[in-house]
């Protein structure tokens, strides 16, 4: 991946900073979302950041590697996360916007355009933005944002998985695996489970 579509805009937008999400669907742990801003004019530097692409494309290993380039390369980055009872108490897309927001106000620098993946986007920060469905894998910017948040969350869910055995959060990061939930039927929930997630399977919900 190239920043062809970051190129057009650095004419008129000097810190483009992309945005990406991960974690909305998980039964436990934390929302996480990153903010990423290259140079202007930036390009990749080598093979390893051209292999840039919406996380879930990539594997675990390609991942990892491409983080230590991203944070290199970047010119800032940052990462926030919002916990399970705070989903819990305002809802999972309140708790998204929340994470992204966080995520942009931990910058350094307050950007001048910012990209966001998706469809939705609610902020109270006086920046112009643009959403863009399946952002993270067509745009650079985007992407970058897409693999720090994945490889933040897997990392955070992998301590987890040391606290609460029992669940294997290291094996599926929280997502509602049929394991997962077979976990919770055994054992019931732990107390990084979002407890305003009801499962059809355990007869919570109709």
């Amino acid at each position: 991946m190239h920043t062809h579509y970051e190129e057009p805009l650095w004419q008129h937008y000097e810190f483009i900073c992309g945005i990406d999400e991960v974690g909305r669907g998980p039964l436990a742990g934390p929302v996480v979302a990153a903010a990423v801003v290259f140079p202007r004019w930036f390009q990749p530097n080598g093979e390893l950041l051209t292999l840039l692409n919406d996380s879930k494309k990539l594997s675990a290993k390609e991942r990892e590697s491409l983080v230590p380039a991203i944070k290199a390369q970047a010119l800032h980055w940052a990462i926030a996360e919002v916990q399970h009872n705070v989903i819990d108490e305002v809802n999972i897309l309140q708790a998204t916007m929340l994470a992204m927001n966080n995520a942009v106000k931990t910058l350094p620098i307050a950007p001048s355009l910012l990209l966001v993946d998706g469809n939705r986007f609610t902020t109270d920060l006086a920046i112009p933005y643009k959403t863009i469905v399946k952002g993270d894998s067509h745009v650079f910017s985007i992407a970058a944002a897409s693999v720090l948040a994945k490889v933040h969350r897997d990392a955070l869910m992998c301590v987890y998985a040391t606290h609460y055995p029992h669940y294997g959060f290291e094996r599926h990061a929280g997502y509602p695996t049929s394991a997962h939930i077979e976990a919770i039927r055994q054992h019931g929930r732990c107390p990084i489970h979002r407890q305003s997630f009801k499962l059809r399977q355990l007869g919570e919900k109709v």
